[in-house]
């Protein structure tokens, strides 16, 4: 975490305007903790930034081998940033594998940093290569600074007695010196960090500190033709602040406690660890002085009947998974659905089905959390769409949860749970608290006049009274099985249940959500471009590049999924095309052709990656070509001009495509 404070800038940023970097290497090789303090320099310079952490399902896959290549990718610069960026200006390859794997994803004209040390021929073997691609041409389109940087770590760090082996742990710290150089960083902050890490083993950390040292000063002394070139990249202009950099899973962490403090209430989070909703368990543990209660259970279901446990007996329940482990507490979450008990779900999603892609990104949930559940059993649904807009998301989840006594899920996935960006901290005044409301009285009367308790008496809001257990005289069932609609005593009677089936989806239906607002254009137009969840920063990018062109585009970004806003199906009539982009295939854009009867047009990417911003400007670009080409300015988007993102392709290209309707878990 990195921490600065800002004060208002003057003047225009000067070119480069942004730079993307990626490094690249064995999962071993440090790659994600590299790019982790890269971003922290880059945070403390006072760039706007976003990364992306792509990893390996394997714990520690063979060495050299294409599968086993973990990358760290971070767009920072003098303007807004978006997203992670598209094309790598930088590619930073510690072996053949990784250059393999990253090198289709290069800028032409762009930098490859290759360590030689590594190219060895069996490492080129292991990539598939029949000749050193460092040696053979086949590069020409590229800049290459290719030297070597294992020989070079051994003889910076050899007064500190370590053997190559272990000297070669510090390669990724030789790496990243250079980084820190090539865009001048200071490294003062990294020495901190290592001599904090390494409290206990001074001699790492001073072995590291020189490896560092020694990466920057290559970068300041070698006598370089051509590539290696110093770049400042000017503070972005922002409002005076505190900020700090902040992943999805830390903002979510501290939106949960936030939201259990402005409900005032104790929170008990019961988890099961699984990739990557993990990162929710380990930041809540360490926040205990905010009365928070973290339990690792033995299993899914026990991690979530805790979970309800603890909001029967007062606190806000939380827990948290990923599809699969979603899939294991379906009942469980029934269950809070009817005992009407507040509880916050959280679903970081990945690729699937199954256990599918553990560490690879994807928002093919939103089936299973709107419509997921046995029975009517309706829930609300609402989505983050970056790193820092999950804190805030996560706030509205516990108001709902608390305020209409319903569990609730909030949606992130893997890119916004790894992803980092820059987040201006709130002024906790600016929240208003909900505090929750507690029976502590009997709540209606007999014919006799004597005071009784009703534990599914309704508030206005559909709400049945929460009750501590023990509070004296308002003794309750409480259970999965169908409840009298006042009472609470069991009642299988036809009636009844068609009542409280009613009830509680009224309830839900009743939910005061904002109005839906368009995030970039008019409010009508001939095109308005959809999306939900972590697809917001290319969408946003791609419209607002778009419309600089000239194009009638608008973006709308949909937080509350379910219920939706009020106001979005006249909102979405008023357009003439409707694209929904999702990172699965097409499950937002059923709801809403459900929901509002609009010819919602697909635009589908289930690859484990992001969006990027040229496919979706290409797609865009499709859709005024088909507009523009029609007579009359009309066009029906028929299953042959319909812009679909194929998958599957290596190249990540928009193709033409018909469609129909127009890691295990890990510790």
């Amino acid at each position: 975490m990195a921490t600065a404070a800002t004060a208002p800038q003057d003047g225009l940023p000067e070119t480069p305007e942004s730079v993307v970097v990626r490094f690249a290497g064995d999962s071993g090789d440090g790659m994600q903790l590299t790019g982790g303090q890269f971003t922290l320099s880059t945070a403390l310079a006072g760039n706007d930034l976003a990364t992306f952490p792509d990893f390996p399902a394997e714990i520690r896959a063979p060495q050299g081998t294409l599968f086993g290549v973990s990358a760290f990718q971070i767009n920072f610069g003098s303007r807004e940033i978006n997203t992670a960026g598209d094309a790598p200006d930088v590619l930073v390859a510690m072996n053949p594998a990784a250059l393999k794997v990253n090198l289709a994803a290069l800028k032409p004209g762009g930098l490859i940093i290759a360590d030689t040390g590594a190219f060895t021929k069996r490492n080129l073997e292991k990539a598939k290569y029949d000749a050193n691609p460092l040696e053979d041409g086949s590069l020409g389109k590229f800049d290459l600074l290719a030297f070597d940087i294992s020989e070079k770590t051994i003889e910076a760090v050899k007064p500190y007695g370590l053997g190559n082996k272990d000297a070669l742990r510090s390669k990724n710290m030789w790496t990243l010196g250079l980084a820190l150089w090539m865009f001048d960083r200071p490294r003062d902050p990294i020495h901190d960090w290592l001599k904090s890490k390494f409290k206990s083993k001074p001699e790492i950390a001073d072995a590291n500190i020189a490896a560092l040292d020694a990466g920057h000063a290559y970068g300041e002394t070698a006598e370089l033709a051509g590539p290696l070139k110093q770049v400042h990249i000017d503070p972005v202009p922002s409002k005076p602040g505190l900020y700090r950099t902040v992943t999805g899973a830390e903002a979510v962490s501290l939106g949960l406690v936030a939201g259990a403090q402005l409900a005032e209430l104790p929170m008990f989070f019961g988890g099961y660890p699984i990739t990557p909703a993990s990162a929710i368990l380990h930041h809540l543990a360490r926040l205990k002085e905010f009365d928070v209660t973290t339990f690792q259970a033995e299993d899914e279901i026990a991690a979530v009947c805790a979970a309800i446990g603890a909001s029967y007996a007062g606190s806000l329940g939380v827990t948290s998974s990923s599809g699969p482990g979603i899939a294991l507490k379906t009942e469980a979450i029934g269950l809070g659905i009817m005992t009407e008990l507040p509880l916050v779900i959280v679903n970081s999603q990945r690729g699937g089905p199954s256990t599918g892609l553990p560490t690879k990104t994807e928002q093919s949930d939103l089936y299973q959390a709107v419509y997921g559940r046995n029975g009517d059993a309706p829930m609300p649904v609402i989505a983050a769409s970056s790193p820092s807009d999950a804190f805030d998301v996560a706030i509205e989840a516990c108001r709902i949860a608390v305020q209409y006594m319903t569990p609730v899920m909030l949606l992130t996935d893997g890119y916004i749970a790894n992803a980092a960006e820059p987040w201006k901290v709130p002024d906790p005044a600016s929240y208003t608290p909900f505090p929750a409301s507690f029976l502590t009285e009997k709540n209606a009367q007999d014919d006799e006049g004597e005071g009784v308790f009703l534990p599914y008496k309704r508030d206005a809001k559909g709400a049945r009274p929460w009750v501590k257990p023990g509070t004296p005289g308002l003794m309750h069932r409480i259970g999965g099985i169908e409840k009298h609609e006042l009472t609470g005593n069991i009642d299988y009677s036809p009636d009844n249940h068609q009542r409280m089936t009613d009830a509680r989806k009224n309830k839900i239906e009743g939910i005061a959500v904002p109005d839906q607002e368009v995030c970039l254009g008019e409010t009508s137009g001939k095109l308005a471009v959809v999306g939900w969840g972590s697809t917001y920063g290319p969408i946003h990018r791609a419209v607002d590049n778009a419309r600089r062109k000239g194009l009638d585009v608008s973006h709308i970004h949909v937080r509350h999924i379910w219920p939706m806003p009020a106001n979005l199906g006249d909102l979405l009539r008023s357009f003439e095309h409707v694209l929904v982009p999702e990172m699965n295939t097409g499950q937002f854009k059923t709801v809403l052709r459900d929901q509002f009867l609009v010819d919602a047009v697909p635009l589908t990417k289930t690859s484990g990656q992001p969006f990027q911003i040229a496919e979706l400007e290409e797609a865009i670009g499709k859709y005024f070509d088909g507009i523009d080409g029609n007579e009359g300015g009309q066009v029906s988007v028929n299953d042959d001009q319909l812009p679909h993102l194929e998958t599957g392709h290596d190249d990540g290209s928009l193709k033409d495509q018909a469609s129909p309707q127009s890691q295990e878990h890990s510790s």
